[in-house]
């Protein structure tokens, strides 16, 4: 679930004690975390590139920015206060019911995007964790798009 192996371990006690453990830790915790997750929703919700991604989330936001705050902690290898509050996360059994096409995506890996690029100070950890999450994201894909798929 987690990125728990995300970083490298190293058996020397001094070099880990400067790297962080984890991407939660080397983001800045729950904190940037929620910065990140929060930023996510705000751009979904103003931006009219992704107006059909921003039409199929239930209204209003705070109940699923909380969730995602809770699941992105959790996959970057912080608290897991997911799974106490939902249960394993089953992401692609809890995307199924939506229809969750390419476009819906790449409008969401937009927001994703936007968000790690101006919450992530690290752009390096930034472009590792957005490809993870596109890799993540592809895995959520259960529909083509009306007009055959995107390119």
């Amino acid at each position: 679930m987690g990125l728990l192996n995300f970083f490298k371990r190293e058996s020397n006690s001094a070099a880990r004690l400067k790297k962080p453990a984890t991407p939660f830790d080397a983001i800045g915790g729950e904190p940037a975390v929620r910065q990140l997750a929060n930023r996510f929703y705000d751009i979904m919700s103003s931006d009219p590139m992704v107006a059909d991604l921003y039409a199929i989330h239930p209204l209003p936001l705070e109940r699923i920015r909380h969730v995602f705050y809770l699941y992105l902690m959790m996959w970057l290898g912080g608290p897991n206060h997911y799974e106490k509050e939902r249960g394993h996360p089953r992401l692609r059994a809890r995307h199924l019911p939506f229809t969750v096409t390419p476009t819906l995506k790449a409008q969401w890996m937009y927001c994703m995007r936007k968000a790690m690029y101006e919450t992530v100070t690290d752009v390096q950890l930034a472009e590792k964790l957005l490809n993870a999450l596109d890799a993540l994201a592809d895995h959520m894909v259960n529909a083509a798009d009306k007009n055959g798929p995107q390119s």
